[in-house]
């Protein structure tokens, strides 16, 4: 969060409001007088997950009690602006904003959401908190200008989920508090909607397996040419992969653990790019990060994927150049005890445990300070504010003890 931006919650100066419109919820997040971002939308959110029994799929909508986060921003310097809206059990959607100077975009989006809310995910084989994200190319506006969809738009963070947005109108980098008249226009509200061809039965997905374990922590160096570390990575790595299935006929997700002992890492550093490429039997997985010089931070840009795994008819082969993850300060490295999934397209994800990077200015051989991610650093208030609150549990009912026994003596008289 920018250090000049707080939350009228008393953390931060910050106004954040959150009220409810027909078939719509509105967020809005100011930064004193001034609002930055102004959102109503509506969504609806489907959800893959594993069962006692099997699996199953979640279906729900954007609750109207969703409330703005406090780590929303306005941005400023190196910081984007951003809407985080927290609702139900644990759950967090983010959109990161992006800007070119004539448009503005939705860099980034991601989901945290809660396994251990049985009230949205009954019988969950887990309890842990999944958090996914993508890049969202598709929303995008003129700056100074509304964005509106009143059409269905669905955007893949993965294979399991899939958010449906609706009913939208969402501005950001405002200099104003209401929306503009302005409006830059989706391309489903510009065309008159067909019904769409049924899909044959060879692009039906069938039901995800149950996954593999956690994968093992690799630990991968890559050297440069006086045998000097430049890029360091400790990270277990899990692939998603949809493909079709020679031996079922049918489209299928499959996942595959990569085996730190069964692979090779090389790679290349340099500025401003760097990369990592993990190679296992006939599988090869190459990471691209990208400096930025005039921010001085580092992000994973790029991931390019290709693997031949027993059940594929064919070679898979599929990448994206235009990633924005995993940012991080020059000097620092990245990390996640948590695990994320990187959705790199709709096709490919990627499952990363205990993740810590460094891909620039290693020193000593060693990772310098780590900078967490939000989801490490969410986790690491919860037990801060259990602990708290059972604090002054316990000193509510050491005063109350106190005040009843002063009473209990005040009452005998002496003879």
């Amino acid at each position: 969060v920018d250090k000049g931006s707080t939350v009228s919650a008393g953390l931060f100066s910050m106004c954040l409001r959150c009220v409810f419109a027909a078939h719509a919820v509105t967020f809005e997040v100011t930064d004193g007088n001034s609002t930055c971002i102004k959102a109503e939308l509506s969504a609806n959110f489907s959800i893959s997950y594993n069962t006692t029994n099997g699996t199953s799929v979640a279906r729900f909508v954007l609750p109207s009690s969703a409330a703005v986060g406090s780590s929303s921003s306005c941005g400023g310097g190196d910081v984007p602006p951003e809407l985080v809206v927290m609702f139900g059990a644990g759950h967090t959607l983010a959109l990161m904003f992006s800007s070119d100077g004539l448009l503005y975009r939705v860099a980034n989006m991601s989901l945290q959401y809660n396994l251990s809310d049985t009230a949205t995910f009954p019988q969950s084989s887990s309890s842990r908190i999944v958090s996914v994200m993508t890049n969202v190319s598709e929303i995008s506006a003129r700056l100074n200008s509304t964005y509106r969809c009143l059409s269905s738009m669905s955007v893949s963070l993965s294979t399991e989920v899939n958010i449906t947005f609706s009913d939208v109108r969402m501005e950001a980098f405002m200099n104003r508090a209401n929306l503009s008249t302005n409006e830059s226009v989706c391309s489903a509200d510009q065309t008159v909607t067909t019904t769409a061809p049924t899909p044959s039965p060879r692009t039906t997905v069938a039901p995800s397996p149950v996954p593999p374990p956690a994968p093992e922590r690799g630990n991968y160096t890559i050297t440069n040419g006086n045998g000097t570390a430049c890029l360091l990575a400790l990270m277990g790595l899990q692939l998603n992969i949809t493909h079709h299935s020679k031996s079922l006929n049918k489209t299928v997700s499959e996942v595959m653990n990569l085996q730190p002992n069964r692979t090779t890492a090389s790679g290349s550093c340099g500025v401003p790019r760097a990369t990592l490429v993990l190679s296992e039997d006939l599988t090869n997985l190459t990471f691209t990060f990208t400096l930025n010089l005039t921010t001085q931070k580092f992000y994973l840009s790029a991931v390019n994927v290709s693997a031949f795994w027993p059940d594929m008819t064919d070679r898979f082969v599929e990448g994206n150049g235009s990633l924005n993850f995993l940012q991080c300060s020059v000097g620092r490295s990245y990390m996640c005890s948590a695990e994320q999934m990187l959705a790199v397209v709709p096709t490919f994800s990627i499952n990363t445990f205990r993740l810590q990077l460094q891909p620039f200015n290693v020193t000593a051989n060693r990772f310098a300070a780590a900078e967490e991610c939000r989801v490490d650093q969410e986790n690491m208030l919860i037990p801060i504010i259990v602990g708290a609150a059972l604090a002054g549990l316990v000193l509510i009912i050491l005063i109350a003890y106190l005040i009843g026994r002063k009473r209990t003596h005040a009452g005998y008289q002496t003879i």
